[in-house]
Formats: structure tokens, sequence, C-alpha cells
């Protein structure tokens, strides 16, 4: 590589640089804690939390908009809207959340570059670099929209689950949220990725999240998270709950046809056809936190998983019985089992009419 070539990509990435982040670097960590008036650790400790990197207290490394955005945070502080300790997990969840958005985006980019212009991996990723500035306000102004249509439905959700009190049976440890908690596992994801390139196997999940995700949304629940071959959802009523288990077991395998799936966007897609899912589903009390759900329910539904049959759903006793007279719902108990770290529990399985 020429020192011309060297130098072009230099001025493109310092180009790019300025445009993410507002402007050139002029700044220290110790100029953002004296213009927001908070101490100097509190600030390495907000960049840490970030999960970026956090230099010397002199090294000129930051923005004014950097500065703009701990001063925000420290108006917060000072006005005593949040406390430090809440201001960090509120910092820890976006740095998580936006370096994982981050990379997802551009290694989505890269791929989209190389499969459309039949580029190698080095040639798609300094492409995708140079399309960046155009595309950087776009998938910013698309991130702050989603953000806030979810926010919006996460008040709304409150405000009618909780307009009336919450009520916790008079216990005031008892978890606050009332929800149904599911599992879906895949089945033998180890065997049947066995062998599969890099782009096979990605294309594999991805295909599974993305169908996951479509069906927990569409039956009404939401998607906690994803744990490569597994799908952790809730529901704000045990019906839905059921319903979307049941129709996970039923998409992910159970009534899969294959040939149709392996059009283009299709679940089978370039890969060794779809695994099923075992489901688990219980209702409880939960505690969310830190974009994750936990409690007693949420073991269960887990471990009910692992004693489930592909394209089952499986859940407790308690549950079952207030999935009675549901229509189009039959429940068949089945014999007592040993489940891990749980004891001896007797399965009831879930079934449409």
């Amino acid at each position: 590589m020429t020192d011309a070539v060297q130098d072009e990509q230099h001025d493109g990435a310092q180009a790019l640089d300025a445009l993410l982040l507002g402007g050139p670097r002029t700044l220290s960590l110790r100029d953002l804690a004296d213009r927001a008036g908070l101490d100097l650790e509190l600030v390495r400790l907000y960049w840490r939390t970030l999960g970026l990197p956090h230099p010397d207290a002199d090294d000129v490394a930051f923005t004014c908009r950097d500065a703009e955005a701990v001063e925000r945070v420290a108006g917060l502080l000072h006005e005593d809207h949040l406390g430090s300790r809440t201001m960090i997990s509120l910092t820890r969840a976006l740095g998580h959340t936006s370096d994982r958005l981050a990379l997802w985006q551009v290694e989505a980019l890269v791929e989209d570059m190389a499969t459309r212009h039949h580029l190698d991996d080095p040639a798609a990723r300094r492409a995708v670099l140079d399309e960046l500035p155009g595309l950087a306000p776009v998938l910013e102004a698309q991130l702050l929209h989603a953000y806030r249509r979810h926010l919006a439905a996460i008040a709304s959700r409150y405000s009618v689950e909780f307009a009336a009190g919450q009520d916790v049976g008079g216990d005031p440890a008892a978890l606050p949220l009332a929800r149904a908690v599911g599992f879906a596992d895949m089945v033998s994801f180890t065997r049947r990725t066995a062998g599969l390139g890099s782009t096979d196997l990605s294309d594999f999940v991805q295909r599974f999240e993305t169908a996951a995700r479509d069906v927990v949304t569409q039956g009404g629940g939401r998607v906690v998270k994803t744990i490569g071959d597994a799908v952790l959802f809730v529901a704000d009523d045990v019906r839905t709950g059921a319903r979307v288990a049941l129709e996970l077991a039923r998409v992910l395998g159970g009534d899969l046809d294959v040939e149709r799936e392996k059009g283009a966007g299709g679940i089978a897609e370039g890969a060794r056809g779809v695994t099923p899912v075992r489901v688990g589903v219980v209702w409880g009390r939960v505690l969310s936190r830190f974009g994750d759900v936990f409690g007693p329910s949420v073991n269960v539904a887990a471990r009910l998983t692992d004693v489930a049959d592909p394209s089952t759903v499986l859940t407790d006793p308690a549950t079952a019985r207030l999935l009675v007279d549901t229509p189009g719902l039959l429940l068949e108990p089945l014999p007592a089992r040993e489940l891990e770290g749980i004891g001896t529990l007797a399965p009831v399985r879930l079934r449409t009419t």
C-alpha cells in the first residue's frame, strides 16, 4: 500500500470520525469533568460503562458532543432526578445495546456489500466505510424512532397494568410483575449445525431468531432475549403465553412446509432444513432488570424444555389450572419428572384441538 493511499484512507477515517462524533476531538476527560461539574472518576466510570476506551485524564480524545452528553447526565444528577448508581446502570444498558446494535448493522452491511457486488471480505469492509457517511444519519434516525416507539409501548402497558395499583397479595417481598414466561429451545442444534461454514451458520441462527421474533410478536408476546439456540419470551396474560408457545412449536418444525420455506427469505433457505423446538411456558411473578427477567417461573420454564419432546409445549400444574376451559386448548397430564434444580414436577402438555 502506497503512502498516498494510506494518507487518503487516514483522511477518510478522520472525516467519518468528525461526522459521527459531531466535530474534531479537542477535549480531554478532565475537560469533560470540569465542564459538567462532576468528579473526574465519575466521568471516567461513565465512559467505561459505555464500553468504550477510556484514555488518560489529559489525553485529547473527546468532542464537544461528548461534553454535551456528559453535561446532560450531570444535569440529572445535580437536579436529583436520579442517583449516580442508577446513572451508571442506564449508561451500561446504553453501552451494551449500542455496541451490539452497531456491530450487527455494520456486519449486515458488509454481508450485503459482499453479496451484491461480489467482493471479498476486506474489500466489502472498505466499501462500507465509504458508504457510512451517507448511511449513518438514516440509521441514527431509525434508531431514535424505534426507541421512542418501544418506550411508548412500555408506558402504555404500564398505564393499563398499574392504573388501579399493583396487587401482590399483600406480600411486600413478592416479585412485582405477573407474566407468562416461555423458553423455546432448538432440538439437536449442535448436530444440525456441525460442519456449516460461518455464512451458513450465521444464516441459520439469524433465520431462527427472525422467525421466533415474528411468531412471538404476532402472537402478542415480547422477546426478552435470544441465546443462540434458544429464545426467551414473556406475555402479559397466561392464555397469550400459551398461544405463543404453541405457535412457536408449530412454526419452527412441527407443521413446517420445508420445501416452501426454502424459498427466498424462508426459514430453511440456504441451510440444512430447520430444527424443531421444545417449548416450556409458565405463569408466575418475575423481576425485570437489565433487559432480562428473573424468578422461579423462568427457571421452571427453562427446565421444562429439557424434558419436552420435539415440537411440543409443556407447562406446570399451576399454570395448567389457569388454562382450564381455554377454547381450542387441550391439557394432557404427564408422569412426574425430576427437573434439575427444581425437583419433582408433573408436567402438563399443551395441545390445540
